[in-house]
């Protein structure tokens, strides 16, 4: 299926994998949902990807999926582009995905290679000539090998672009050389893709080296930085975009300070309870098997917090929720 007409340079700049706030019960806090989506968007970041890794998508049903992307766009309504995720585990699962969200108003599909049945180099590149048979909207290739087991190949994703399969990446494999050969090969064949950083730390260096844009999922945290950022880069201020990324860097020292767990529960479990101790998120609950963070390790959030400038220096701990 061809991809209708888009103008693809507007999947650039910064676009905020989006955390989802749930209650106590692990329902969708809908009030604190609107409160980060809004603080996003007047930050001024350019879009937003909903049901990524940092919005918990492997643990959702199809059901709450769909709850997310509804809400979603009623809160968005039409700021910024959305993208939306479909991951799962094989390629018709995955097209299942596109066919359920592609009814919405939605702007871009993003999808991993497939993680469950491991295939080959022949295997990911039909997974996402099959995808694009089922759908007219950009795709966005994910590399997540740590989740996924599989390392995108720069070559088959420059192949694809110039084909007209998918229409930008979304890197966080944490494969810096890599990233930097594909913007380089990427330019080369005519800018195809539109390449976007998922590693936080390092987005000044993504930026320097050509890259459209980040998807850090710190920016929940903290999007007015991510978006001076971007805006120093677009004017050539390299000095002021590296100590942007110094003060987001030593933020993301949060997800180092947990010790209860690993995974999910430490990474996008700090986020949470970042934003749960800064007033955005009213808990910093997660999805079924994994527990929210307590004790020390909201207690070294908290300091990574308030060094940053993020929290008063005197505000206090709240652990006052009933889970």
């Amino acid at each position: 299926m061809p991809m209708h007409d888009t103008d693809l340079s507007r999947f650039s700049g910064v676009i905020p994998p989006v955390i989802i706030p749930l209650k106590g019960d692990r329902s969708l806090d809908r009030d604190a949902f609107r409160v980060s989506i809004d603080r996003m968007i007047d930050a001024g970041v350019t879009g937003l990807f909903f049901l990524g890794s940092s919005g918990e998508v492997v643990f959702l049903t199809d059901e709450q999926r769909l709850e997310v992307i509804e809400v979603a766009l009623d809160i968005v309504a039409g700021r910024v582009p959305v993208l939306v995720g479909i991951i799962d585990m094989e390629t018709m699962r995955v097209i299942d995905q596109a066919k359920r969200v592609s009814r919405y108003p939605i702007d871009a599909l993003v999808a991993t290679a497939p993680f469950y049945a491991l295939g080959g180099p022949h295997e990911n590149e039909r997974h996402f000539r099959q995808i694009r048979e089922h759908t007219d909207l950009p795709l966005f290739a994910y590399d997540l090998p740590v989740s996924v087991h599989t390392k995108l190949d720069p070559n088959m994703l420059i192949r694809l672009g110039k084909d007209g399969v998918i229409q930008g990446v979304k890197d966080s494999s944490g494969d810096d050389v890599t990233f930097r050969w594909l913007v380089l090969e990427n330019e080369d064949a005519g800018h195809p893709l539109q390449l976007l950083s998922g590693h936080e730390v390092v987005v000044d260096g993504a930026l320097l080296g050509g890259a459209d844009g980040s998807v850090p999922g710190l920016a929940n945290i903290d999007p007015h930085a991510y978006v001076e950022q971007w805006n120093a880069a677009k004017a050539g201020d390299w000095g002021r975009v590296t100590k942007i990324q110094d003060h987001l860097a030593r933020l993301m020292m949060m997800t180092r300070k947990v010790t209860a767990t690993v995974g999910f529960g430490a990474g996008v479990g700090a986020f949470k309870t970042a934003l749960w101790q800064m007033g955005i998120f009213n808990t910093n609950q997660m999805r079924e098997p994994v527990q929210a963070l307590t004790g020390d390790d909201v207690r070294s959030i908290v300091q990574v917090l308030r060094k940053q400038g993020m929290v008063p220096k005197d505000s206090l701990i709240n652990f006052d929720w009933d889970c």
